[in-house]
């Protein structure tokens, strides 16, 4: 089944863009575009995509607006949205990651980092572009209110998991490192989400430089 996309952007030249990008690919398919932040919201309701690409800055309602409305804390069945924008800015960075979006990437980053975002977060993974990536780790790893505690203890084992999510090493390399297979890695993950009350691989990543675990 090809992964089915959903582009909200207020540039049609942005948004012909994107659908030639996701469309070129065998696995992938633009099923709906939106040129607001409403409009877009209203779509993603009725088309449930397996993925949502939303620019920041749009009409009516900005991509952080649609993102909170979709995926945001207390939503049943959150849909998985990346945000693609131009503008660089740590408030949009933890705004769009706070509410609930798995992923955030730079419009210069180039087709093939869009395509990769794409298939990380329709198969539950998450992508924010490399030059991002090192501010927002470095501002986690400061001090901050001590984060929730764990509903249950994690384990060791659970514990090596979530550090290396936190380093952004996907399932695979997970697996690679800890000498299990796939199927485990998956089963230590459902067990982390559980008992941190997260929701995907970002949120975990956060909880983990929160707490003092990476330092």
């Amino acid at each position: 089944m090809a992964i089915r996309v959903l582009v909200a952007d207020d540039q049609e030249m942005v948004r012909t863009g994107f659908r030639m990008i996701v469309d070129s690919q065998p696995d992938m398919e633009v099923v709906g575009e939106a040129a607001d932040g409403a409009e877009a919201v209203a779509l993603a309701r009725r088309l449930r995509p397996d993925v949502c690409l939303f620019d920041i800055r749009m009409p009516k309602a900005d991509g952080l607006e649609a993102t909170r409305a979709l995926a945001g804390p207390g939503v049943p069945d959150p849909l998985r949205i990346v945000i693609v924008t131009t503008f660089d800015m740590d408030e949009y960075v933890y705004g769009a990651l706070r509410g609930g979006a798995v992923g955030f990437l730079l419009k210069d980053s180039g087709p093939a980092l869009l395509v990769e975002a794409v298939r990380a977060a329709a198969t539950g993974g998450s992508l924010v572009s490399p030059s991002i990536t090192v501010r927002l780790l470095e501002r986690l790893a400061r001090p901050r209110p001590a984060p929730v505690p764990p509903r249950e203890p994690l384990t060791d084992r659970e514990l090596d998991v979530v550090r290396l999510v936190a380093r952004g090493r996907t399932n695979e390399e997970i697996a690679g490192e800890l000498f299990v297979s796939l199927s485990t890695v998956k089963t230590h993950l459902g067990s982390v989400h559980r008992k941190l009350g997260t929701r995907n691989r970002v949120e975990t990543a956060a909880w983990a430089w929160e707490s003092g675990l990476m330092t």
